[in-house]
């Protein structure tokens, strides 16, 4: 069975940063596609980015490219996705998903889902 908790969101001003992380059970991290999806409020789900099994990082978002980075500690587990300087239009639902394979690509290949944890940035 494979699971997904999302963990570190948080209320956060505006220029602040956020750690989020993806703990993994059931599989091995560095085997699979592990991408970050977000949901804003009255939106649909959006892709923010993705590590490969190789380690290599995909932007999904122009919005979090020098912003956002994508990493893994394969002894934990987890993959974590930083945030720096966050914006209010950053506030969403931020999921962590696992693709059925090793790679980011294509988008319908994430089928199993964490539960997701909101991130909210006002001042």
């Amino acid at each position: 069975q494979f699971q997904l908790a999302e963990s570190g969101g948080g209320l956060v001003q505006p220029g602040g940063s956020l750690r989020l992380s993806c703990e993994a059970s059931g599989f091995t991290v560095d085997r699979y596609g592990i991408g970050w999806f977000r949901q804003p409020p009255g939106k649909e789900r959006e892709g923010v980015g993705c590590i490969d099994f190789r380690g290599k990082v995909t932007n999904f978002t122009a919005s979090g490219k020098g912003r956002f980075t994508i990493s893994r500690d394969s002894a934990k587990n987890t993959v974590y996705l930083q945030m720096n300087s966050l914006e209010p239009e950053d506030t969403a639902v931020y999921y962590c998903t696992k693709s059925s394979h090793r790679f980011c690509f294509p988008h319908r290949d994430f089928q199993s889902w964490g539960q997701g944890t909101q991130v909210t940035v006002s001042s």
